[in-house]
């Protein structure tokens, strides 16, 4: 899912809409032949947190698809206008009806198949200020021993739990960076094996 095929051009409605290499450009991009738009598209970022309170996390349960019914940290697509931790906040607020205080970068994983970014914190729970939204059927914190493994909505999120529970047991966090295509995870400024 690299390049959605773009029909028309969104600047002058032309129907003639190319993949080509823009002069000095090193990408190949949808490229208007009526009016030389060029159309940048670029990944998405998904902002979450993992909240903690009082030695517990806690979780959401999805309403929705994808994996509906199983639970999740919250996190969701960030908004033009916004930083990445606004959107994890924002996120947080809108699925569990939580208010958290962001304490730092946790997670940095990508899905270039998806040409998506998930950018993971560690968040401080403040307090409930609302009810959660449509998307979420259930909230609950939870405790390391509670944490529903086999039920959570992707292996990357159990991942990042079981990696932040082990953490947490010695006092200290790491910045971890990792992709899809290999499964792996390493703590940031060591060999990257995302890289080709």
């Amino acid at each position: 899912m690299l390049h959605k095929k773009i029909h028309f051009c969104s600047q002058c409605g032309g129907d003639e809409v190319l993949m080509q290499v823009p002069s000095g450009d090193t990408h190949a991009r949808p490229v208007c032949q009526d009016c030389g738009h060029i159309v940048y598209q670029n990944p998405t970022v998904i902002a979450g947190c993992i909240i903690e309170h009082e030695g517990k996390f806690l979780l959401g349960k999805r309403a929705i698809e994808p994996m509906l019914g199983k639970w999740s940290i919250p996190a969701g697509f960030m908004e033009n206008g916004e930083t990445v931790e606004q959107a994890a906040v924002r996120e947080a607020l809108e699925e569990t009806g939580a208010t958290v205080e962001v304490l730092g970068p946790y997670s940095i994983f990508s899905v270039p198949q998806m040409n998506q970014v998930y950018i993971i914190f560690r968040a401080r729970f403040v307090g409930f200020e609302q009810p959660f939204g449509d998307e979420t059927s259930e909230v609950s914190f939870v405790t390391k021993d509670e944490v529903p493994w086999n039920e959570l909505t992707y292996p990357a999120i159990g991942q990042i739990l079981t990696r932040y529970i082990n953490e947490e047991d010695h006092g200290q966090f790491g910045l971890y960076m990792g992709c899809y295509e290999q499964g792996l995870v390493h703590p940031f400024g060591n060999a990257n094996p995302c890289i080709n």
